[in-house]
């Protein structure tokens, strides 16, 4: 069983969630996609969900699991982190100049780059800036082309090599009509030469909340 740790994979978690000092996505906000595709691509979200990341560490496997809430604009990144029972973990603000990290009961410390961050804190790196992309359905694939999810193409390797499936999708049919899909469980994996690299992400969404019902 890989033994749990909380607070340094959370920071990693952070990182990786945060996106990196180049916030521009290839996907427009608000482009159409085709029939049958996620919901179009927005700048601007908020989001909630639980994250579980397992790694190795002296050639050992390690996993932590936490709960975050995600705040994007164009320009920067917000992610809050929490343990099960609720407690702030970290924060951090991303925007193209610099990544800002706050551990609780500790001192900021900021980077140019949020790889460099990651790595200086944990030896190893998430993917930084294809989050912003992944948890609303889209990504770059290998070959370079624009990659829209669906239920019926639900899986890519990116140009970066990690391998994405969305495993599941939100149930929002019976409060939105005619809603397009959008993503609930994402798996990500990436799988490198060095064992010590390998990093696997569980990411579950919670379900958007319902539009509100006007007044007749």
């Amino acid at each position: 069983m890989p033994k749990k740790l909380l607070l340094f994979p959370v920071l990693g978690l952070v990182l990786a969630l945060s996106g990196c000092s180049t916030l521009t996505s290839p996907f427009s906000s608000g482009a159409a996609p085709s029939a049958g595709t996620v919901a179009p691509y927005r700048e601007q979200v908020e989001l909630t969900g639980r994250l579980n990341v397992v790694y190795q560490k002296n050639d050992k496997p390690e996993s932590a699991t936490v709960n975050f809430n995600w705040q994007q604009t164009a320009q920067r990144t917000d992610v809050t982190l929490y343990s099960p029972v609720g407690s702030t973990l970290a924060t951090i603000a991303v925007t193209p100049h610099e990544a800002v990290l706050t551990q609780s009961g500790k001192a900021p410390r900021s980077a140019p780059d949020v790889d460099a961050l990651s790595a200086q804190l944990l030896g190893w790196s998430l993917p930084v800036s294809g989050l912003r992309d992944w948890l609303q359905g889209y990504a770059v694939g290998a070959d370079g082309k624009r990659f829209v999810a669906s239920p019926a193409n639900d899986s890519v390797t990116t140009r970066d090599g990690w391998r994405l499936r969305y495993v599941s999708w939100q149930d929002a049919s019976e409060t939105s009509p005619g809603a397009l899909p959008q993503p609930r469980r994402i798996d990500a994996e990436r799988n490198t030469s060095a064992q010590s690299d390998a990093v696997s992400l569980r990411i579950v969404l919670d379900p958007a909340p319902s539009a509100p019902v006007s007044a007749p």
